[in-house]
């Protein structure tokens, strides 16, 4: 039998993927983040199955559901809210899953960085602007960070830098990137992605910790930072290009 990692999206039900829903569908055992991941996906699990909310187990408690599953014979859906390769804690399970011999996959999902720049209707790699995108965080109430990758060291490139679990520090963050972006470098915070409730601000590196101060947003955030955010001078892709040399027959 196999545990599933299934990347259950950024909020919205209806951005899992085609097959996260079909492990969903035949999955008689699922573990899921309850404060994570929306309660829609679980109707999508076999009548009678066991659903397990991990938000207050250990991972240990986890690994034991995981294990007890195998050894029973039954396949596990195990729901990570946004995608598996990021933010997740899903390296650890599997790192113990490997020493119990439990075989496992992963299905990718839509990660909340993503949903973020959908709902600010911006792409983040925008020529000659911006082709890198940073994924981090901070380290107050998590694991340290290991060295070299503060926002100052991150931050010297210029690069467009996404954060997450960073919304509560907002303040620090801002001054920490000021040096490197200007003061006036433009700003996204999006809470609670492509939900119902979802709130989008935009401003500055100058202003933004009084915005998200001022709406009340504390956690299931994604800071965006960038000149992408507000880009509009920039050339054309080179992708469709009438100058690119293409294959005949191409399109």
């Amino acid at each position: 039998m196999t545990v599933f990692f299934v990347g259950a999206g950024p909020g919205a039900a209806d951005l899992v993927t085609v097959r996260g829903l079909r492990v969903l569908e035949a999955a008689p055992v699922c573990l899921y983040a309850g404060s994570l991941v929306p309660r829609e996906l679980l109707d999508a699990c076999p009548p009678g199955a066991r659903l397990v909310d991990t938000a207050n187990l250990t991972l240990d408690e986890i690994v034991a559901e995981l294990v007890a599953a195998h050894e029973a014979g039954r396949d596990v859906a195990r729901l990570h809210s946004g995608d598996p390769s990021v933010f997740s804690a899903v390296a650890e399970q599997m790192r113990r899953l490997d020493a119990a011999g439990v075989p496992y996959e992963v299905v990718p999902g839509v990660p909340a960085f993503a949903a973020a720049a959908a709902s600010l209707g911006r792409e983040l790699t925008v020529p000659g602007v911006g082709q890198t995108v940073i994924l981090t965080r901070t380290a107050v109430r998590a694991t340290p960070m290991p060295p070299g990758e503060d926002l100052a060291t991150l931050g010297a490139s210029g690069a467009t830098m996404v954060l997450h679990l960073a919304v509560q520090r907002i303040g620090e963050v801002a001054a920490e990137l000021v040096p490197r972006y200007g003061a006036d470098c433009p700003v996204a915070v999006v809470a609670r992605a492509s939900r119902p409730d979802e709130v989008i601000l935009r401003g500055t590196l100058d202003d933004i910790a009084g915005l998200v101060e001022d709406a009340g947003v504390k956690r299931t955030a994604v800071i965006v930072v960038g000149r992408v955010l507000t880009a509009s001078a920039f050339p054309d892709s080179h992708l469709y290009s009438s100058d690119r040399d293409r294959p005949c027959g191409a399109s």
